[in-house]
């Protein structure tokens, strides 16, 4: 199942990777040019929409890979816990053994070696090993083991803990990309008229859409009782039961998503579990044409499958579209480069 998260935190790409997608997104101009057309505006918010909605896909790998390297660090600790005790334990174990020997007459040299911070230097003395029991030897050898295993686990840990800082810091970096991106785009906005607004926000990006602002509706839909109680009709019925509610990057529901969040929560209601990001749901089944699309099938966009929506029947997908805007329905071919995947 996928796990739900808040809004605001990301797996880790790699450093140059992440270098490279921060100086990418860093190169669009922050200000529309105030002599430009509505059309161009409407064009320089969608360019810096889709820039953020990319950070956000990377933002959403960096917190994947942050969870699991939290869980990783956190088994690690765990482990070194219970070894620690074990060794507690055979320490304690052969302690007692040498208390014996001590008040029978005093402690064998050998068992002396045993106890000290090196069972390594005790061993590598082999003429002493006659001076011990069968047992007291076999004790050892499984303390010097168990020290050993400690300390690979040492060191596993103080690297899965440098991984977790180091993504840590990625998450970060891509949530300033996102953050900058939308402040540009809210800037680029706030210079339209409340007219030129009002249009942006009925064709922008999506064209001209069938039913008026607020897109198709559920009763234009064909139905899915075709579909039984599939899984399929089970995930589209909880996409549109988020219709209306905010678009929210790095959120996955109940109250708010993104685009990927959108379907991890519509299909976690259908018990499906999905990848966290928009290009790896593009390959969590098999591709069919678009011909083809069945309501239930995953819709994503652009060529790096960089938006992602569910197909809801009669040519219409529900999708969270960008920030600003509410969970809706939208023509299937709204976007470039549809790929239809069917789970």
């Amino acid at each position: 199942m996928a796990s739900h998260r808040r809004p605001v935190r990301v797996t880790v790409l790699t450093a140059a990777a992440a270098a490279t997608a921060a100086a990418s997104l860093g190169a669009v101009p922050a200000s529309a040019d105030p002599g430009a057309t509505p059309a161009a505006t409407r064009a320089a918010v969608d360019r810096l929409f889709e820039e953020a909605e990319k950070a956000t896909e990377g933002y959403n790998r960096a917190d994947e890979k942050a969870d699991a390297l939290r869980r990783t660090v956190s088994q690690a600790q765990d482990a070194l816990a219970r070894g620690q005790e074990r060794v507690n334990r055979m320490r304690g174990a052969l302690g007692s053994v040498a208390g014996a020997q001590y008040r029978s007459g005093g402690i064998d040299p050998a068992l002396a070696l045993l106890l000290s911070s090196d069972p390594d230097t005790y061993l590598d003395r082999a003429s002493a090993l006659d001076r011990v029991t069968a047992r007291q030897s076999a004790a050892l050898g499984e303390l010097r083991r168990e020290l050993r295993r400690l300390g690979q686990q040492r060191s596993e840990a103080r690297t899965a803990l440098a991984e977790l800082e180091q993504s840590r810091a990625e998450v970060a970096r891509h949530k300033r990309a996102v953050e900058r991106k939308l402040a540009e785009a809210r800037r680029v906005l706030a210079s339209l008229t409340v007219e030129q607004r009002a249009d942006y926000d009925r064709v922008s990006r999506t064209g001209e859409r069938a039913g008026g602002p607020d897109g198709a509706t559920a009763e234009a839909l064909p139905p899915l009782g075709d579909l039984g109680p599939s899984r399929a009709a089970a995930a589209v019925l909880a996409a549109r039961s988020a219709i209306g509610r905010p678009y929210v990057w790095g959120a996955t529901g109940p109250s708010a998503f993104d685009c990927s969040g959108l379907m991890v929560w519509s299909y976690r209601k259908a018990g499906i579990s999905l990848p966290r990001t928009s290009s790896a749901q593009r390959y969590a089944g098999r591709q069919v044409p678009l011909s083809q699309a069945q309501p239930g099938d995953l819709v994503t966009y652009r060529g790096d499958a960089s938006h992602v929506a569910i197909y809801a029947g009669n040519g219409q997908v529900i999708h969270a579209p960008y920030p600003g805007a509410r969970v809706r329905y939208d023509p299937v071919n709204m976007m470039s480069h549809v790929t239809v995947t069917r789970v």
